[in-house]
């Protein structure tokens, strides 16, 4: 049984791995160990304690304004799909960003049918701009993202 938990230092070899092994086939963007490192506590995993070398999946909360945070870095490896792992992390990192007073969540993702399923709706990436100026517009795929965005208002929940 997975449990889902804030990532540690020592996670991050394991994290690793994941977003790369994804980014090589085109999924997600790929991430420094640099990056991981520093950016660590903004991470969740997912473990199963008696197998704790076993990762589950990953996701990472960014706050990128005073009312709006978005999911990155969401994945789940092809064994541990359908579990429901991917809706834990995503639901984790929602109460986690209702408790820092974040109003909307959201997430550019080239699997906009999961996020549907957990009340995302589909934005233009325009109505975005603190994502575009600040990660976007240094992205290798600028302009021409592929990614779909999709915001939930979380607040309400």
């Amino acid at each position: 049984m997975f449990e889902v938990r804030q990532a540690r230092v020592d996670d991050v070899p394991d994290i690793y791995q994941l977003l790369r092994a994804l980014a090589q086939k085109g999924l997600l963007l790929p991430r420094s160990y640099s990056n991981l490192y520093e950016m660590v506590q903004t991470f969740y995993v997912a473990r199963d304690p008696e197998k704790p070398g076993i990762l589950g999946g990953v996701a990472a909360l960014q706050v990128a304004w005073e009312d709006l945070a978005e999911t990155r870095s969401l994945a789940v490896p092809e064994e541990f799909r359908g579990l429901g792992l991917g809706r834990a992390l995503t639901l984790a990192l929602e109460e986690r960003a209702r408790a820092l007073k974040i109003q909307k969540m959201f997430v550019l993702t080239y699997a906009p049918v999961f996020f549907e399923k957990l009340g995302y709706h589909q934005v233009s990436l325009d109505t975005l701009p603190q994502k575009i100026w600040s990660v976007c517009f240094n992205c290798v795929h600028y302009p021409n993202c592929q990614e779909i965005a999709l915001v939930k208002d979380i607040a309400a929940i």
